[in-house]
């Protein structure tokens, strides 16, 4: 992949510029997007396999000692996570928010980097990392402030972490686990546990419903750096492409969501996504008033009929016909007779040293 050749970035960019130019975006986003923060992901390029089975909420209830191995390694993973800062990818996507061209953020991702860069409204499905909850009282608590006691309870805890996993956890080995000490709620003795929904926890029905909500009223569902393995953010996929709403995928690998993507584009995003926001916005310019100050106009509201962005290289009919340039796409979500689910025939384009996948018109 030569990221260096002007090229090849502009006809990656030139087909997704084109989708999100109609606005109506909403973004879901996974642990791709944060790898260039310097936190791993699991699946992608630059991913750290487990090598340990992760917490479950139930044995985190259930067994002390697995608690305490858990705190003990999330102590030093809280770090790493504490110390990552917004990279060029959650810019870009807080800059086409701020020019109007993204309504909704849905991130799989704890690490807080949306709300960092300056994105609004954050949909954080599996919570986050830096807020702790008793799950006695209910009282939250920030996690610098629990980092700070557990400081205090453990001041020989000299061990270091060699790798972090996107949850923050990290490997260690059970002799530096025996001799930590965990804290409990400071106003009613409970248990403390991450502001995170764990393997074997329920992400809240209501958060659920509010990130469907987003997904069937949008114009655009862009997947950011997930690989969609597991059916929490599938599912959001799955439902967009019942409702008619194209699917785009920037991501580096395949994802089990490829076969409803209406454009697939595997590469990286802190190259592609700030391209993409200079190319709608301008170089960093935006309209406070929500419009993008580079000549470009978009037209159309949400009511009916079919939408374009006017200036651009494509644009989105709300009828389920993609199109850009000259080249008329299939909206993947369109269900063929006698069909319950959308089946996209795929062919590739070739593009540089990357590949822009579509449903065969």
């Amino acid at each position: 992949m030569v990221l260096g050749h002007d090229g090849w970035v502009q006809e990656l960019i030139e087909p997704l510029a084109g989708l999100v130019a109609a606005g109506g975006v909403v973004v879901l986003s996974g642990a791709g997007l944060s790898t260039e923060s310097g936190i791993p992901d699991y699946r992608g390029p630059s991913g750290v396999a487990r090598r340990h089975t992760p917490m479950t909420y139930q044995t985190f209830l259930a067994d002390a000692v697995a608690r305490r191995r858990y705190w003990a390694r999330s102590h030093l993973g809280w770090r790493v996570i504490a110390g990552a800062e917004p990279n060029d990818g959650h810019r870009a996507v807080a800059r086409l928010q701020r020019g109007g061209l993204v309504t909704g953020i849905i991130t799989q991702n704890v690490d807080g980097l949306h709300s960092a860069a300056g994105s609004r409204d954050v949909t954080e499905l599996h919570g986050r990392l830096d807020e702790v909850v008793c799950l006695g009282c209910r009282r939250r608590t920030s996690r610098a402030e629990v980092d700070g006691r557990l400081r205090a309870a453990n001041p020989a805890f000299g061990a270091h972490a060699v790798e972090v996993n996107p949850d923050g956890d990290v490997d260690l080995a059970d002799a530096q686990v025996a001799a930590f000490r965990t804290v409990d709620c400071s106003a009613c003795g409970g248990l403390l546990k991450p502001d995170v929904v764990f393997f074997g926890e329920t992400v809240p029905a209501t958060r659920v419903q509010s990130c469907f909500a987003l997904v069937e009223q949008a114009r655009l569902l862009l997947v950011l750096g997930s690989s969609l393995t597991v059916m929490s953010g599938r599912r959001f996929v799955i439902r967009a492409a019942k409702r008619n709403v194209p699917v785009v995928i920037v991501n580096q690998g395949p994802t089990r969501g490829d076969g409803y993507a209406c454009l697939r584009v595997p590469a990286p995003l802190g190259r592609v996504l700030p391209a993409v926001a200079d190319r709608l916005l301008g170089a960093g310019t935006v309209d406070g008033a929500g419009g993008a100050e580079s000549g470009r106009r978009v037209s159309g509201g949400r009511s009916g009929g079919s939408v374009r962005a006017v200036g651009h290289a494509g644009s989105v009919d709300r009828a389920g016909s993609t199109d850009v340039g000259e080249t008329a796409w299939r909206s993947p979500g369109r269900r063929r007779r006698g069909k319950s689910s959308p089946e996209p025939l795929r062919q590739k384009d070739h593009v540089g040293s990357g590949t822009v996948e579509r449903p065969r018109v």
